[in-house]
């Protein structure tokens, strides 16, 4: 069978892809795939090192600026739809799928309505307890439209037609034990490690926390931290920690672009730092680790604050809200849950309840089934 898959922007939308493809070639070894991103974003650059071959379209965002140089930039947004839209319908004409499955990204609109119009089966999952625009602009058109959480069903104009399937997790997750990525990474069993990660491209204010943070660590704090900058602001943060901290790396600080082996830093971690995303809750519930949320205030109808309240009520995490902390009381709430293990076991406990363990299994199944039945 071959499979085309479109996703794009972040990692919140290119690991459950990833998730997908690879359960897929895993059940069907002769299986080809080919994904479609939109140029110069980072599924440019993840894809390929997954071993997947991707095409690149021309796509950009929807500007909420009410004004001319907003204006300018939706204009130029509806020509590039129209151009990878006709790019998109020849790369599926050429490539002949089976299937076409979107997880999310403005790429997703131009691929999978060129799939829908050339009568290919479709399908889209959304992560997010709320649907980003262009899944809502595709829920009408795609043939089987899944999501992760069972409560964002109300917001589509036909819920009877929503599958609850949870939001997949790549299988390298299941790779690691705690005690195997902690000897490869070099750790100690006696110190703890925190992970640090505000979203797949980096945050500006979180890195100005972490940046008054990471002084504050005189090498006997009782952890290790890996802190991932997002590229725009990986070089800057570095300067400035040289200023501030210079030889910060003894003081038992790591700062990364990014971090590519997620699945291996994660099952190491005593304790993650992070933003709210569907995806990065998804994977912290499987791994069942305590975790510290920060919720985004930047996205649409708060989406993230909704998700970790999710697992703060369960136990799981603590909220912390954008503006309303400093570093020291941040690094102060590290300290104190690190030096309690008994709530640490316990949030381990409470975010292992609200995974869904089988989440790519049953998308895998929907588009299977769905092959099946056109």
């Amino acid at each position: 069978m071959k499979f085309i898959f479109t996703c794009g922007g972040t990692a919140g939308h290119i690991n459950p892809a990833l998730a997908v493809a690879g359960r897929l070639r895993e059940l069907m070894p002769d299986s080809e795939m080919l994904f479609i991103g939109a140029e110069g974003k980072m599924e440019m650059e993840l894809v390929p090192r997954e071993g997947y071959q991707i095409k690149g379209l021309k796509i950009t965002n929807i500007s909420r600026e009410r004004s001319l140089n907003g204006l300018t930039h939706n204009l130029d947004t509806l020509k590039n739809v129209a151009l990878s839209h006709k790019e998109a319908r020849k790369i599926i004409k050429g490539f002949k799928p089976d299937a076409v499955i979107g997880t999310g990204g403005y790429v997703c609109y131009p691929v999978i309505t060129a799939a829908s119009e050339l009568h290919i089966p479709t399908v889209v999952h959304e992560s997010n307890a709320v649907p980003g625009l262009t899944t809502r602009m595709l829920a009408t058109r795609v043939d089987r439209m899944l999501v992760g959480f069972g409560d964002s069903r109300a917001s589509y104009p036909h819920p009877e037609r929503v599958e609850v399937t949870g939001t997949p997790v790549r299988g390298e997750f299941d790779v690691y034990t705690r005690e195997s990525a902690r000897a490869e990474l070099g750790i100690p069993e006696d110190v703890k490690l925190v992970v640090s990660v505000w979203g797949s491209l980096g945050a500006g204010h979180m890195n100005r926390i972490m940046t008054e943070l990471i002084p504050m660590l005189d090498g006997q704090q009782g952890f290790r931290l890996i802190h991932a900058a997002g590229s725009m602001y990986y070089n800057g943060l570095v300067a400035e920690l040289g200023e501030k901290a210079p030889g910060f790396e003894q003081r038992g600080a790591e700062v990364r672009k990014y971090i590519y082996d997620m699945p291996r830093v994660m099952a190491a971690a005593d304790l993650v730092m992070c933003r709210a995303g569907a995806s990065t809750i998804s994977e912290l519930s499987y791994m069942g680790k305590p975790v510290i949320m920060v919720p985004s205030p930047n996205v649409t109808n708060n989406h993230q604050e909704k998700n970790a309240r999710v697992l703060e009520k369960a136990g799981g995490a603590e909220v912390m809200l954008e503006g309303e902390f400093d570093a020291r009381s941040l690094l102060n709430e590290v300290k104190a849950l690190l030096a309690d293990q008994d709530r640490l076991d316990a949030m381990s406990r409470a975010m292992s309840s609200l995974a869904v363990t089988d989440a790519t299994e049953r998308i895998c199944s929907a588009i299977l089934d769905l092959i099946q039945e056109k």
